[in-house]
């Protein structure tokens, strides 16, 4: 053989093993001084070469060997090395202990390592830091953190270095969302002690880890204070505002990014959290930009990006380009007919929805959860049990999306008892601690008027994002009390959760029926701006009703006429039900009239203003909007409630006659108003009406 091939000879041995591969292989080395230099001066050889002619052990020769091992998976050849240096009677130090952990923990023998590790009698960081990184290599995060602790807490001189910072925030974010809030701030608080928070790694931990337990308000902190910034930092951010509902402020981070420096351009995961922000606020300029711009930068459009594209567009109702991306698509996955079913069912469009669902030989989960979540959208609900059942007959197990986008079909029936069947569920399954099961289950528990209960889900949740702080403070603002609601509101700010403009509409709502002005001016004038939400129409309308409820009817005529655009059907509904209660005839018609043009079809306006007419003692006004009302053919839709028995659910309507004994029941009703009454009850009926309009 040639010196070359001899070389070759003695790696391709040294990884067939077997039991006698040390003896056999030290005679192949006996020319090895003769090999070119590069060769002979690799570490493999230096270290094959050191056991051959050294007497001694030789801890660096065995420690360069045993990481060949591992970097190649050769369990047996190491394991022999392991048993040589054993059988030196040589106990491994920090060095090749560590390379003993790494090498068991990269063959799976993650108990060997541990035990590896429990052997070595002086530890110093490294060995910790190679265990540190086995349990993380395992996914055993708890493990990985008790190390961590470890280091922590060590009475040697042993402190965390920015490896072991940002590996232990690494197995944090694994535990996502059922990690406390305080175990990261102990981290955290570390980290500031020992100056490690300059460290870009240590950082991007903090920053990744505050984004998936939902507290943006911190994890911005962290990255408007770090002195570097890679795509992961900005990754980071932009992904935990897309996936925590921030969608506005993560497409301004996003343009702010772009101005950063020519170096640093977004990339696939950038594109697919910014989307899916443009898709949820169905901004279609501003998605065409992005995707636009894959070219420019040069980012690999990858499925999951082809995913992102396809849902943006089917989001925003372009639905024929969608249609036509997702048959160019050449391997199309589970989550690319989610996305175009869900775009159809968003706009609308059931049937061609549900035939595209027939088309999928073997539907998954996915595909199932965007069908039964799209029927809900629909309001569909007689046909979601029917799904839901095929989906368990076929061997699919409710996740939580599923239980999520079921949850409010269960409250529409008011079926309390399959609503706590699903909540159990959840729990035995460890869905309960989901974002979006818990704000559904806080909404389902509040439409039922179960505050208690949905307070109980609130506070079990360990991962408040301003998801779950939405659900809670509306639930109770719907139920009029106003003082708990902005109690919540006041405790979210505190925690350093940031509103959105769903939780400030829900809170303006609850300060409208209150009729608390002051607070809900400063919310407006002054927390708005402070949290970086440019006001909506549907804020602006929120304090036209605020200042109407409030009798401040004038203010309120004032406030819609400096709206930075034309008020919409709301702000004219909320002027109405406000000139309503405070018996404001003219500004009522007012209202009234600009609502015909608006939404001529919506009963509740013409209810509202009957009533209006009828309590100034305008009968015959009364009487015409009412017959204006017929003659478009417009009905008021009555009201619809449900009962559940032992014998199933029941439905029953306003005035309903369809029971045999209808007419004791309504003797029975009439006289429990009549006791109420002698109590001093009020009927308010007419205020129920004008609810309608909010």
């Amino acid at each position: 053989w040639s010196c070359e091939a001899r070389g070759r000879g003695t790696l391709e041995f040294l990884e067939r093993g077997g039991s006698g591969w040390m003896k056999a292989a030290i005679p192949l080395l006996q020319e090895a001084t003769t090999l070119p230099h590069a060769a002979a001066t690799s570490p493999l050889w230096r270290a094959l070469t050191s056991i051959r002619n050294g007497s001694l052990y030789d801890y660096r020769a065995y420690g360069d060997l045993i990481q060949h091992c591992a970097d190649r998976r050769l369990f047996l050849q190491g394991r022999l090395l392991h048993a040589r240096v054993l059988l030196l009677s040589v106990v491994p130090d920090n060095f090749l202990g560590s390379k003993l952990i790494s090498f068991y923990s990269k063959c799976g023998r993650l108990e060997e390592a541990h035990r590896v590790f429990d052997d070595i009698p002086h530890k110093n960081l490294f060995s910790f830091n190679a265990m540190l990184i086995a349990y993380s290599l395992h996914h055993q995060p708890f493990e990985a953190l008790g190390i961590f602790s470890r280091i922590a807490s060590s009475d040697l001189a042993l402190k965390a270095d920015a490896f072991s910072i940002s590996c232990s925030l690494k197995c944090l974010s694994l535990l996502c969302p059922s990690v406390p809030h305080l175990v990261g701030e102990e981290i955290h608080g570390y980290v500031l002690r020992h100056g490690l928070d300059a460290d870009l790694f240590v950082s991007n931990g903090l920053v990744t880890l505050y984004a998936r337990l939902g507290n943006m308000g911190l994890a911005r902190k962290v990255f408007d204070f770090m002195p570097e910034r890679d795509i992961v930092s900005w990754n980071a951010m932009i992904s935990g505002y897309s996936q925590g509902g921030y969608y506005e402020q993560c497409l301004r981070l996003y343009e702010e990014m772009e101005g950063v420096r020519d170096d640093l351009r977004p990339d696939g995961v950038t594109v697919v959290s910014v989307l899916h922000a443009c898709s949820q606020l169905k901004d279609l300029i501003f998605g065409m930009r992005v995707h636009k711009s894959l070219g420019e930068n040069g980012i690999d459009v990858d499925t999951a990006v082809w995913n992102s594209i396809i849902a943006f567009y089917a989001r925003c109702g372009s639905l024929d380009y969608a249609r036509r991306l997702f048959e160019d698509m050449r391997e199309k996955d589970e989550v690319t007919y989610g996305a175009m079913i869900s775009g159809y069912m968003s706009h609308g469009f059931v049937g061609q929805a549900m035939e595209l669902f027939q088309q999928i030989g073997k539907p998954v989960m996915s595909t199932w959860n965007a069908v039964i979540s799209g029927l809900v959208q629909n309001n569909c609900h007689f046909d979601v049990p029917e799904i839901f059942h095929k989906m368990q007959y076929t061997g699919f197990r409710p996740n939580s999306v599923t239980l999520s986008s079921i949850l409010p079909s269960i409250s529409v029936f008011s079926s309390l008892l399959a609503g706590k069947q699903i909540h159990g569920y959840a729990i035995k399954n460890d869905c309960d601690e989901n974002i979006y099961v818990v704000s559904a289950l806080i909404d389902m528990y509040g439409k039922a008027g179960l505050l208690h209960s949905a307070k109980r889900v609130f506070l079990r949740c360990a991962t408040r994002s301003v998801i779950v702080w939405t659900a809670i403070i509306s639930a109770y603002a719907a139920h009029g009390d106003a003082d708990t609601a902005l109690s919540l509101f006041w405790e979210m700010l505190g925690s350093g959760t940031c509103p959105d403009d769903v939780t400030l509409t829900a809170v303006l709502s609850a300060c409208a029926h209150a009729r608390l002005v002051d607070q809900a001016r400063q919310i407006f004038e002054s927390l708005m701006p402070e949290c970086g939400i440019i006001p909506q129409l549907e804020q602006y309308a929120c304090m036209v009703g605020v200042l109407s409820r409030a009798g401040m009817l004038e203010e309120a005529v004032d406030f819609m006429q400096h709206m930075p655009g034309e008020p919409n059907a709301k702000a004219w509904g909320a002027l109405l039900n406000g000139a309503s209660i405070h018996g404001d005839v003219e500004l009522g018609g007012y209202a009234f009239s600009r609502l015909m043009e608006m939404e001529p079809e919506n009963t509740g306006n013409y209810v509202v203003m009957a009533n209006l007419y009828t309590r100034a003692g305008k009968v015959e006004e009364a009487e015409m909007v009412r017959e204006k009302m017929r003659n478009m053919g417009l009905t008021k839709i009555p009201g619809c409630s449900w009962i559940e028995m032992a014998d199933g659910l029941h439905g029953f309507v306003a005035r309903d006659t369809s029971n045999v004994r209808s007419e004791a029941m309504y003797m029975m009703l009439d006289s429990l108003i009549e006791f109420a009454r002698e109590y001093g009850y009020v009927s308010k009926l007419e205020l129920d009406d004008e609810t309608i309009c909010i």
